[in-house]
């Protein structure tokens, strides 16, 4: 597969085109950001680990039914996906209270919540991407309401078979981001990235936080926590 034209760079990765119109190669590099791009910095070998992770839980997760857009890892850092068009929403499941949700609702972190709770933000970095309903998805024709509650099942899939899998590793999954995109026949799959970068990893037994909350929080030993991520993943 022919590596071709940049198309889009973000905060953490870069996507080119192939000689194959329907397919992508994503390189995932060491940049970081927070706070929607005010804090910046760099988290040595973070490109490496982000793409290996993600490509091992998207094909855990496909094996369990989840249609993904992974299609081959070319190396540490470069992976092809299939073209999709994103779904411009940012999709959050809750296990337990962290970060955003308990700075807004005034309440401690670390309570675990009797069920997963799900929300949605508007990919938009003018406006800061807002928290949006279903209802706002719909008139504002980012997604069909058939297409939320698609989204909102595998979601939820998503997390069942990630909480499964990391508590079997000494990890409690606190929460998570996940991106959606349609195929050029509309078929609506998981895209984006599953990472130490858009998930909350603590361990189990002493709740150290081994995820980018440490980089967002000055919390030290960034590089310590994604590479002990890394090693639990690949070790089970």
């Amino acid at each position: 597969m022919e590596k071709r034209e940049l198309l889009y760079e973000g905060k953490a990765k870069k996507v080119f085109a192939t000689d194959d119109e329907n397919v992508l190669l994503v390189d995932y590099k060491d940049d970081a950001t927070a706070f929607n791009g005010l804090k910046k910095g760099t988290i040595a070998g973070k490109g490496e680990i982000n793409n290996r992770v993600t490509n091992f839980m998207m094909k855990l997760l496909e094996k369990e039914g989840v249609k993904t857009h992974y299609v081959e890892e070319l190396s540490n850092r470069e992976t092809l996906v299939k073209r999709v068009s994103i779904v411009p929403l940012e999709v959050i499941i809750r296990n337990i209270s962290a970060g955003s949700f308990a700075k807004r609702y005034g309440t401690e972190e670390g309570i675990v919540f009797d069920e997963p709770t799900i929300e949605f933000s508007y990919k938009n970095d003018d406006l800061g991407d807002p928290l949006i309903n279903a209802y706002h998805a719909i008139a504002l024709k980012l997604a069909t309401k058939e297409e939320i509650e698609k989204i909102k099942a595998m979601a939820f899939k998503v997390n069942d078979v990630m909480k499964e899998f990391f508590a079997g590793i000494g990890i409690d999954l606190v929460d998570f981001k996940l991106e959606f995109g349609r195929l050029s026949d509309g078929e609506i799959v998981l895209a984006d990235e599953i990472s130490p970068d858009t998930c909350r990893f603590w361990d189990s037994k002493t709740h150290e936080k081994l995820d980018k909350d440490r980089f967002r929080r000055d919390l030290g030993n960034v590089e310590d926590a994604y590479n002990e991520m890394m090693k639990r993943i690949f070790s089970k």
